[in-house]
C-alpha cells in the first residue's frame, strides 16, 4: 500500500509565499515522475509542475518564475515553493507521483488527499 501525505497549505495575502510538501510512505520500488496539481473551484484539475526523477522539471507557463518544485528521492519527497503568489492561484493542491511497487511491476499513479491554499487578503 502506497499513501502520498500533503502538508503546507493554508490562507496567505497576496505576494505571499507558501511551500507544498508531499511524502510518499509504503512499498515503495521506484519513483518516477512526481508532480503537483490544483484544481479551483468549478475549474477543471491542471498541472502546476512536474519533476522527472533525474530532475528535469516543467511548469505551466501561469506559475513559471514564481514557482519552484524540487524532490529528495532518497526521502520520497517532493516540494513546491510558492512565491509571489496571487488569488488566482487559490486551489486544492494534489500531490502525484507515478510509482513502482515491485521490480517486476508497472507503474500507477498515484494522488494526495489534497491541500487547499487561499490567497486572499
Amino acid at each position: 500500500q502506497v499513501q502520498l501525505v500533503e502538508s503546507g497549505g493554508g490562507l496567505v495575502q497576496p505576494g505571499g509565499s507558501l511551500r507544498l510538501s508531499c511524502a510518499a510512505s509504503g512499498s515503495i520500488f521506484s519513483i518516477n515522475a512526481m508532480g503537483w496539481y490544483r484544481q479551483a473551484p468549478g475549474k477543471q484539475r491542471e498541472l502546476v509542475a512536474a519533476i522527472s526523477r533525474g530532475g528535469r522539471t516543467n511548469y505551466v507557463e501561469s506559475v513559471k518564475g514564481r514557482f519552484t518544485i524540487f524532490r529528495d528521492n532518497a526521502k520520497n519527497t517532493v516540494t513546491l515553493q510558492m512565491n509571489s503568489l496571487s488569488p488566482d492561484d487559490t486551489a486544492v493542491y494534489y500531490c502525484n507521483a507515478d510509482i513502482r511497487t515491485g521490480v517486476n511491476d508497472r507503474s500507477f499513479s498515484y494522488w494526495g488527499q489534497g491541500t487547499q491554499v487561499t490567497v486572499s487578503s
